[in-house]
């Protein structure tokens, strides 16, 4: 591992998301050590106190330590979520924290530590939830997020960490296997050998390039389907595709939207009640609905109905 690593980010203002544990601060150190190599940067260091463990703050004084000794803005706050807080309830947190902070700030994005392990496991635990063939792709940088630990393996981290004798906390949640992310971690991904890794990659890098053809494909589609390309499907339209085509299409309208954790059952629903259903009628489900008419399918997406946000 080299300080060039985060070269590639581009000069502006960022949020940089720091928990206290081995990845955010490696994150954080090597962001801090090349800061003058990126011209006119600057990190604004992020804090969310879940407040789900009675040691939490003991990692956000830590946190608060790390960003007084590069000389960066620290801001945080306590979410106050509980014990008994689910995996999606933090995360949502945590990213309407991020997002917050990113907006008053008027930064460019936000820089996360995830890395080559997360992607494994979230690719894993997509199969697991029965989602849908983008389930397959590996987590990116997005436009309001940068990844740029992504190529590095949780090994390396914690090897940097120790060789620059880094002081981090560990979260005890994470050996708690009722979470599933921390099942796949402990049980599947920690056990892969080095060539299942990389086969595992190149089946997500294949399956992200045949996922991008398709959705050209469903591009071109929908521009018959679709209202003035607002989320309107036209049902007429929509009886006449086949049963296997109309699933996609769901999929693709809801990927759209911004609904990416969308599971093989509840897609499978809407397009069989989109063609049956009368008029009038109302679909349900998580993080949007869809309203029937005679003529069309709208669906909408609300903020208090809205699925956490991907990791």
């Amino acid at each position: 591992m080299t300080m060039n690593m985060l070269i590639n980010v581009p000069s502006g203002k960022y949020v940089v998301a720091v928990s206290g544990g081995v990845d955010s601060v490696v994150l954080l150190d090597l962001l801090a050590s090349s800061r003058f190599q990126i011209p006119n940067s600057e990190f604004i260091v992020a804090h969310f106190n879940h407040g789900i463990r009675d040691d939490s703050d003991k990692d956000e004084n830590l946190v608060a330590k790390l960003a007084e000794s590069h000389g960066l803005k620290f801001v945080s706050t306590k979410g106050q979520l509980g014990k008994n807080a689910s995996e999606a309830e933090a995360r949502q947190a945590r990213y309407d924290f991020l997002h917050k902070i990113m907006t008053q700030e008027h930064a460019s994005a936000i820089i996360t530590a995830h890395h080559q392990d997360d992607v494994i496991e979230t690719s894993i635990i997509n199969i697991l939830r029965g989602t849908n063939r983008r389930g397959l792709t590996a987590l990116r940088s997005q436009k309001n997020i940068i990844r740029p630990l992504l190529l590095y393996p949780k090994s390396e981290l914690v090897k940097y960490a120790k060789e620059h004798k880094l002081k981090w906390r560990e979260d005890s949640t994470n050996l708690d296997k009722k979470f599933l992310r921390n099942k796949v971690r402990l049980d599947i991904v920690s056990k892969m050998t080095p060539e299942q890794r990389v086969q595992w990659l190149k089946i997500l890098d294949s399956n992200e390039q045949k996922n991008q053809k398709i959705d050209g494909l469903l591009d071109m589609i929908l521009k018959r389907g679709l209202h003035k390309g607002r989320p309107v499907l036209a049902r007429q339209w929509f009886n006449m595709l086949p049963h296997s085509v109309s699933k996609e299409v769901i999929a693709y309208i809801l990927h759209q939207q911004g609904l990416k954790d969308i599971d093989k059952k509840t897609i499978e629903r809407l397009s069989v009640q989109i063609k049956t259903l009368p008029a009038g009628k109302t679909i349900q489900a998580v993080g949007f609905e869809v309203t029937l008419t005679k003529r069309s399918a709208r669906f909408l997406v609300k903020d208090s109905l809205k699925a956490p946000k991907p990791l």
